[in-house]
This record gives C-alpha cells, structure tokens and sequence, in this order.
C-alpha cells in the first residue's frame, strides 16, 4: 500500500481534495505507474516472500537480498532475481521495500553511503525497524532528491516524539507502527500468543516460527533470522 500511495502521489492528491482543489497537473507531477518499475526486498523470509508474491501481478521486475537464498523453484514461481548484496540490488531498484529484522548487521544499514546507492529518485518503504536506517541520512535524501519519497510505520524512539524530523521532511508517508495492528491482525495474535502458553503449561515444543530465544540462545525464527547481539542502545538519546 505504501509503496502504490509513494509512487502514485496518493497522499498529496488526496490533500489537494481536502483543501478543496482540483489541481490535476501538480497532482500527476510526481506520479508513475509501477509496472515495469524495478522493486527489491530486503530480506526475503516469511514477510519479504509475501511481499513479493503481493507485487508480482503489478508486472513489476522483482529483486531480492537476503543471506538465505530462496530455492530455485522460488525464484522461477516468483520470477524474482537475487543478488548477493544490498548494495548491488539497490542500484538497479526504483523501489526498495526492507523487510528484514533489526539486529547488529542491519542497524543502520540503510546510512547516506548506501542511500547514495541507490538510484536518484527511487523511493524507500521500511516496515521493519526504525534502526535500520539512519533518521537524518533519510531527511537529507529527500531534501536533495536523492530520494524521491519515504514511507513506512516504524520510528526510533517508539513513540516519536513531537518534533521527530520524520513528521515534517518532504514527500513522505509516514504512520504510527500500524502494520500488523489492524483488528484482524489481534485475532491472530491472540491465538498464537494462546498456542505458545499452551505448549509452554503443556510442555510441548512450541513452533519454530514462534521461537525467538529459548534457554538463552537464539532459536527457531530467531536463529535463522538473527545475529547475536545489542542494537537496542540509543533511545533515551534520541
């Protein structure tokens, strides 16, 4: 949805309707069609996968990056081309979606080197973690065109306070960390956060997408997914 509402200009223009004008020209001034756009995934696990299968009917050329490889089955079903770098993907990517957890090799990942990557004018959607990008590496891009829209739902701090530079930077699409927060989306999380204190009374095994951690060592989902170690400092900071 972001990534449609970026490319297609839906927040400004949706804005000209409210402030009671009918401006067709500037409303398309910054509007594409994403067929035959380049979109890339950082990560392509469980959600990066979706993600993926989501855009393929839009005929849009799809690219990932993830240090587990897809099968070649996959990435035939998905038409999808994988590259060993994020760097190497984000050069050819008009859109670049990340979908990766936060821990130390993904902390700021996204910082004014790689954002330079990445091809003028493309746009960024991060729904992942705040962290992963630099706050003021992500203003400055926007300012200057580097990028030419930035969306996602994820902060650093959590809850942004009033005068977080993501609120006022041009050409964005922020909201608060609503992804996975819709009313449909809690029924889900009530039944699997059930599942896990049944297994847990039970003394079942509890499903390995729901392992993060167990007896103090990455586990399940989290071992695949992870690096050990901090990339939670800075908050009272920031």
């Amino acid at each position: 949805m972001m990534i449609l509402s970026l490319v297609r200009n839906y927040l400004p223009s949706h804005d000209v309707v409210r402030r009671g004008g009918w401006d067709i020209a500037d409303c398309a001034a910054r509007s594409y069609d994403v067929e035959g756009m380049h979109v890339g995934t950082v990560a392509a696990g469980r959600i990066g996968s979706a993600v993926l299968r989501r855009l393929k009917p839009f005929d849009m050329h799809l690219h990932y990056t993830d240090r587990h490889r897809l099968s070649a089955e996959v990435e035939r079903e998905l038409g999808v081309t994988w590259h060993d770098r994020v760097e190497d993907m984000v050069a050819v990517c008009d859109v670049v979606t990340i979908n990766c957890p936060l821990h130390p090799e993904t902390e700021h990942m996204f910082d004014a080197e790689m954002l330079s990557k990445m091809k003028r004018g493309a746009y960024l959607v991060n729904t992942a973690r705040g962290k992963i990008v630099d706050r003021d590496a992500v203003v400055a891009a926007l300012e200057s065109g580097q990028l030419a829209g930035y969306a996602g739902d994820v902060w650093f701090p959590q809850p942004a306070p009033s005068n977080h530079p993501w609120r006022t930077m041009p050409h964005h699409g922020m909201t608060p960390h609503i992804s996975g927060t819709s009313l449909s989306a809690q029924a889900r999380y009530a039944a699997g956060t059930r599942e896990i204190l049944e297994c847990f009374f039970e003394g079942r095994p509890i499903r390995d997408e729901y392992l993060i951690v167990q007896g103090g060592h990455l586990a399940g989902a989290g071992a695949h997914s992870y690096s050990p170690g901090d990339a939670t400092d800075g908050a009272e900071k920031a």
